[in-house]
């Protein structure tokens, strides 16, 4: 199940000007924490804003689900006959689609417990 949507999403992230309200969060050697795929790890640099790393992120984890598409495209068709690469394929993409949702529901309640706040 590939995110259709991506574009758009990426388009609001670009369109969105995050700096009117809240201070761009740099990330620098405070997040050296590597995922055990590589294919998520953030690769443009130190200096990338809180909201570029969540654009790239979702992109990697849509690129994972498109994969994992594509391979069972091909087991499907007869294309392929190895089931163990698509196995592992799928499994990928569940995983990094888990871990992103996670954390999507973690952005959610730590806005929640700032919107409880009271100032």
């Amino acid at each position: 199940m590939a995110i259709n949507n991506i574009g758009q999403m990426s388009q609001s992230f670009k369109n969105y000007e995050t700096s009117n309200w809240s201070k761009s969060i740099e990330l620098g050697n405070n997040f050296n924490h590597k995922s055990e795929f590589p294919e998520l790890n953030e690769s443009s640099g130190s200096n990338a804003s809180f909201g570029d790393f969540l654009a790239t992120s979702i992109a990697k984890v849509n690129d994972l689900q498109q994969d994992a598409n594509v391979s069972m495209q091909k087991l499907a068709s007869g294309d392929s006959k190895n089931l163990h690469e698509t196995l592992l394929a799928v499994e990928r993409a569940d995983i990094a689609f888990k871990q992103m949702n996670q954390v999507r529901l973690k952005v959610i309640d730590a806005y929640k417990e700032i919107m409880k706040m009271q100032v």
